[in-house]
């Protein structure tokens, strides 16, 4: 049996893996330059990690205004619900940061996958590293 497990904690604590995961997905993969990956925020955020077995493969990070971002799932274990499970983990963390809503940017191919979640799309398309994307918005 597979074993996930979700830890949050500080860019010190958990950014060598973190970032590892982001550079494959974002830089490597979506080919998003460096210099939009590495926006200097990552030491104001608490960061999430997944593992599978033991191995880091999933990642994203809460800002302190309530804003989840850089949700990255290494595509090895993408449909796993290793995504659902950060998600919920950042959620969680920002209904008890006092937080009234959780906002995101989502690329358009993830939408649905948002929506299960219970965020809410609006405003315009916007282009975001030459990637389609809408805000969303999840009432806490």
């Amino acid at each position: 049996m597979e074993a996930v497990t979700v830890k949050s904690g500080s860019w010190a604590l958990l950014g060598e893996p973190a970032s590892l995961i982001r550079r494959i997905v974002f830089i490597d993969e979506q080919q998003v330059p460096q210099e939009e990956e590495w926006d200097g925020r990552d030491t104001e955020c608490l960061h999430f990690l997944a593992t599978l077995n033991g191995e880091p493969v999933g990642t994203a990070r809460l800002l302190p205004d309530g804003h989840i971002g850089r949700v990255a799932v290494l595509s090895s274990a993408r449909g796993t619900g290793i995504g659902y499970q950060l998600m919920e983990a950042a959620i969680k963390a920002a209904r008890e940061a006092g937080h009234p809503h959780a906002a995101l940017s989502a690329q358009l191919h993830a939408l649905a996958f948002y929506e299960r979640l219970g965020f809410v799309a609006h405003g315009d398309v916007f282009m975001d590293a030459g990637i389609p994307h809408r805000e969303m918005t999840l009432f806490l």
